[in-house]
């Protein structure tokens, strides 16, 4: 048996109702989850401080007149600046595609909130170090390496615990949209982290990662008192977590469904009397197990190649726009920013089309193949004006981060739950942290590639993004085809006893 997690007593009393438990969980796993990426924001912005073009500054104060990088910071000071910020980029981004494997399975054993909570304060800590290196004088390159290693792998906690406490108290019926609301985190996070990490990266670069890093931790704490796992813990009904009909329901399964919702008297009195037993917690399901659920591996190789195009646009738009649009850093950077407000929209329009249709293949499908013809488009007429530019790039951000953002958050739960585990579920942190971390491959991927690619020309780095549209689209041909047979079958049904 799971024994229930403790929760204070004055939350218990302030939130008597199983919505307001839910509303809570919803707020706090979305600031939780805008923390992590306020977190990860820093690196970006303080690039460019930490290599500048000294001679704008003025005289060296040292008396080197033949020096021009007296400003910068070392190891970045050197010629090779991009490479190494390259490295630091990809030390981060493949530790958390490797770390996502193997934290879905600790997820799954250790109660979600103890184990958020310890990495959202951990995370913190390695964030913290990052920024101290400044106040220390560490000029090492191997200490900030490390330091991103360590942290990306810590950030691993934060994804499989979000997606699973929010599908805990969420059913299927309208997970699509409420998730796609609840997605922009990732957008709210970057965006509050461009602004914090903005304000001292002039001043004191060290104080743009240390902030962060106080920040997620302060949230970590937060989640350990307030975070509610599972409904069961504060009696609370669970939610239908997938559609069955009644004659395919055991009666008792009923009960243990719906509870007071549909036996209010007589079923609450059963609830309190024996709670434990229709909640009995089966073992968390294996690696192997979670791949054999219908649809995991179609989806997680799906976001690899979306995920791919999304990490490509996020890392090397605003460098697109200033050699192609000629627009200044400053001016590409806030242009860049459309392609984010595009991916929110996206969402909410993926979970809430999925949600109507009930096809979630589908709905990625269908944006899939829409996206590669309006890259195509953007590459070639999206600069020739500011509201062409403006225009294409919301359209773009919808139609690539739409199916990124639906995988990643209602599908994974969807899976996480699905009919086929009979109840169990104890894999969501599983499946979510398999189908984001083969994601995070081509997160990995997708700007490595761009950067041998570009110097051949942007065109060729847009034909690798339609190709992995286009891959992403088909396989996810299976599925797709799958769910086209559920929509077909009840229409003949229909066609048949009308005929009749």
């Amino acid at each position: 048996l799971r024994p229930p997690i403790p929760v204070p007593q004055t939350l218990s009393s302030l939130l008597p109702s199983s919505p307001s438990y839910r509303g809570l969980t919803l707020v706090l796993t979305f600031l939780s989850y805008a923390s992590y990426h306020l977190s990860r924001k820093p690196i970006s912005i303080v690039k460019s401080q930490l290599h500048l073009n000294c001679s704008a500054l003025g005289p060296n104060p040292h008396n080197d007149s033949n020096s021009t990088t007296w400003c910068d910071w070392a190891p970045f000071d050197g010629d090779n600046y991009n490479e190494l910020f390259g490295a630091l980029d990809n030390a981060f981004l493949v530790a958390y595609a490797i770390g996502m494997f193997i934290s879905g399975i600790f997820g799954e054993r250790l109660p979600l909130r103890y184990y958020l909570s310890g990495g959202m304060v951990v995370s913190g800590l390695f964030t913290a170090l990052f920024g101290l290196g400044y106040f220390w004088d560490i000029h090492v390159l191997w200490y900030f390496i490390i330091v991103q290693v360590c942290n990306g792998l810590v950030q691993t906690t934060g994804w499989p615990a979000v997606v699973a406490c929010v599908g805990n108290w969420f059913g299927k019926g309208k997970r699509g949209l409420i998730m796609g609301i609840w997605n922009s985190h990732t957008s709210v996070g970057n965006i509050l982290g461009s602004l914090i990490a903005g304000a001292w990266v002039s001043s004191a670069w060290g104080l743009s990662f240390i902030v962060p890093g106080v920040i997620i931790a302060v949230m970590g704490v937060i989640c350990f008192f307030f975070l509610v796992e599972y409904p069961e813990d504060v009696d609370c009904n669970p939610p239908q977590h997938h559609v069955m009909t009644t004659s395919e329901k055991d009666p008792e399964a009923v009960i243990s469904n719906e509870g007071p919702l549909s036996l209010s008297g007589q079923s609450s009195v059963d609830h309190s009397k024996a709670p434990k037993e229709p909640a009995e917690e089966p073992e968390a399901i294996s690696f192997l197990g979670a791949l054999r659920i219908p649809g995991v591996v179609e989806f997680s190789l799906c976001l690899l190649f979306a995920k791919l195009v999304s990490y490509t646009f996020l890392y090397w738009l605003p460098l697109y726009i200033v050699n192609v649009a000629h627009f200044g850093a400053k001016e590409a950077g806030d242009l860049s920013t459309l392609f984010d407000v595009g991916g929110i929209l996206g969402g909410i329009f993926a979970g809430l089309i999925s949600d109507y249709t009930g096809g979630r293949a589908s709905t990625c499908c269908v944006m899939l193949v829409v996206a590669a013809p309006m890259l195509f488009l953007y590459n070639h007429v999206g600069q020739n004006g500011i509201g062409v530019s403006v225009a294409m790039l919301i359209i773009c951000g919808a139609l690539v981060n739409g199916p990124y953002a639906l995988i990643t958050t209602a599908v994974s739960a969807d899976l996480g739950t699905h009919e086929s585990l009979k109840g169990n579920a104890k894999a969501l942190s599983t499946v979510t942290a398999i189908i984001d971390g083969t994601g995070s491959v081509g997160a990995a991927l997708g700007p490595l590639l761009a950067g041998l690619i570009s110097p051949t020309g942007w065109n060729n780095v847009f034909y690798m993004l339609i190709a992995a549209d286009v891959l992403a689209c088909l396989l996810l041909a299976r599925v797709v085809v799958k769910e086209a047979r559920g929509w077909c079958g009840p229409m003949a049904r229909q066609r048949g006893y009308v005929a009749a």
